[in-house]
């Protein structure tokens, strides 16, 4: 009995579609909690607070908020994802990108930093989790899949160059007036670089050496020294903690915002985020919209791309679906938090796995940590120099710049490496979301010219095995009136004409040939317009005194072909099982 209970049990983290556990995944977790997981989700909670807090207020810079907006966008937006999330490590909050275009969709709206300013972001927010959780209820994950792996890559890469260029005023105290294009951030920082702050520009520097410090270097020290593995990876994650507790008291102590100007967040107002509303005005809406969209799908990929990685580590499933409800339901929380828009972040997920993250209780324990925060500590951040969260920034993006999935891709498809190329070109020099939509384009269109001239092989016997394979690979027999060809590709409108040239074009180049064998192992789907092509294709061979046959054709593509009267026009006596019997019935084993 004990046995048959144990096999019928679902397993932790996998739930019966439709279940109410489907829809409410932390019920599972709930119901099999077991005490030895509380340990490791309080210490992971701990863990991503100690990274969030510091990130959080640094990443709401980088979208031209106040940095207690970051601290918002924190709280509620977890606990949400906590309850409906299906991964169990996936951190979620403020992220460097998203932050990233929110100042890109914002910015040309409002003046940095004012309340209009921030309830833009508020709005912006309310229409990402608009748009992906529709995506998630009527699911429509699969449009994400439009976003490449190389127009991605392309566009991290950039955007990582663009992240860090922004952060250059804070860097070096240099006071920069917003520009549209990444090149003219540049250009004008070359140009003051003599006008920068000494001061300032040494705390920056300073907290990047100390960041890239217990990024690269103090791992490795510690496990020499004997340290365990557990106290290994929160001392490491604590370095964003360190600087901005040491770049505080340096400049509390010499006074260095009024002797040196440096530059420091100032009051960040304590208690709980406050109640907002966005705005309701659908022409700016429409406005926003572009923004929105691009938030949806960047931010949605890159928290379902850490959350299988992490989740396939324990062989726990994500619903990518539930994974847009839940992003969409966090949205909605930093809507009406005072927050700004959210989504997994990679840094933070992959800590807080490692760290020991079980449950979505270590999101939830994590959101009240910085809750606490927010309530008590607030006002230690007065003299927290903006070059601090500046240097947290840069070193956070420094890792997105991936040289080595570029040599990787362009290694292996020169057409992949051309969207990746392009997309980072374009980010660079039209903008972030001009940019990714015109690496998305361009990844479409390589993908239609690719397909558009589907490989087309002439195939023969590989001895006397029921193998057929290319005849310029291998050594085969051949039949000289039966031409065999295999097409390596579905055929739509894009390819047809190409597959009807070149079939003829064989036939023409082959007198003696009197049956045509087309090979549909490797077609998946044929449309309309491919199908009349193949109908004209089979009259212009009849006149031409070739008899048209087809062999190893799926059951779906010849389920439509029969519907269509297409096997009866052909002939069934035409229509192989495989390309040996085709062989057989034509007299050519």
């Amino acid at each position: 009995m004990a046995l048959n209970s144990l096999n019928t049990a679902t397993p932790v983290g996998k739930t019966k579609s439709g279940s109410l556990a489907h829809y409410l995944p932390f019920l599972n977790w709930l119901v099999n909690y077991r005490r030895e997981d509380l340990v490791g989700d309080m210490m992971a909670g701990l863990i991503v607070t100690i990274m969030l807090v510091p990130q959080g207020m640094a990443y709401a810079l980088l979208a031209g908020l106040p940095p207690e907006v970051g601290l918002y966008a924190s709280i509620v937006p977890l606990i949400i994802y906590g309850l409906l999330g299906t991964s169990r490590t996936l951190a979620v909050g403020p992220v460097a990108i998203v932050s990233l275009l929110v100042a890109t969709g914002v910015a040309p709206l409002a003046e940095t930093g004012s309340g209009e300013y921030i309830r833009l972001a508020i709005t912006l927010a309310f229409l990402v989790g608009i748009i992906q959780l529709v995506m998630g209820l009527v699911r429509l994950g699969f449009l994400v899949n439009f976003l490449s792996h190389p127009v991605l890559a392309g566009f991290t890469s950039a955007a990582a160059i663009v992240i860090g260029f922004s952060q250059v005023k804070h860097l070096l105290g240099l006071s920069m007036p917003s520009t549209e294009h990444f090149y003219e951030q540049v250009f004008y920082a070359a140009a003051n670089f003599t006008a920068s702050n000494p001061v300032t520009v040494a705390i920056g520097l300073a907290s990047i050496v100390v960041l890239f410090y217990f990024k690269q270097g103090l791992g490795r020290q510690l496990k020499r020294l004997g340290v365990a593995e557990p106290l290994v990876v929160p001392i490491t994650k604590s370095g964003p903690l360190i600087v901005v507790l040491g770049g505080t008291l340096v400049v509390w102590l010499f006074g260095l915002n009024e002797t040196a100007g440096v530059s420091i967040v100032g009051d960040v107002p304590a208690g709980l985020p406050p109640l907002s509303l966005p705005y309701f005005d659908l022409s700016l809406w429409e406005v926003l919209l572009p923004t929105a969209l691009a938030i949806s799908f960047v931010g949605y990929m890159e928290s379902i791309s850490v959350a299988k990685s992490l989740a396939s580590k324990r062989r726990e499933k994500v619903e990518a679906n539930q994974e847009l409800i839940a992003l969409g339901a966090a949205n909605f929380g930093a809507t009406f938090t005072g927050g700004y828009p959210v989504t997994g972040g990679f840094s933070r997920s992959v800590v807080n796995f490692a760290a020991g993250a079980n449950t979505g209780l270590a999101s939830i324990i994590t959101a009240v940590l910085i809750g606490l925060t927010v309530v008590f500590l607030t006002p230690i951040f007065y003299f927290l120099p903006k070059a601090v969260l500046a240097a947290i920034i840069i070193v956070a993006v420094v890792g997105l710049i991936d040289v080595a999935a570029f040599k990787h891709v362009w290694r292996y498809n020169k057409a992949d490496a051309a969207s990746m190329i392009i997309t980072f070109g374009a980010v660079l020099l039209v903008g972030i979301e001009t940019g990714i939509l015109v690496g998305a384009a361009a990844a479409i269109l390589l993908y239609v010219w690719r397909t558009s001239r589907p490989h087309m092989a002439v195939v023969g016997r590989l001895g006397n095995s029921e193998t057929y394979r290319n005849v310029l690979r291998h050594q085969v027999k051949t039949c000289p009136h039966v031409l065999t060809i295999r097409v390596d590709e579905s055929l739509y409108f894009a390819n047809t004409k190409y597959l009807e040239d070149t079939v003829l074009q064989m036939v023409a180049d082959r007198p003696e040939v009197k049956h045509l064998v087309l090979i549909g192992a490797a077609i998946n789907f044929i449309d309309s317009s491919a199908l009349e092509t193949l109908e004209s294709l089979i009259s212009e061979l009849r006149d031409a005194g070739v008899e048209f046959h087809m062999a190893d054709i799926k059951g779906p593509v010849m389920d439509r072909l029969q519907s269509i009267g297409f096997v009866d026009e052909v002939g069934n006596d035409h229509i192989h099982l495989s390309v040996h019997d085709a062989m057989q019935v034509l007299n050519c084993t």
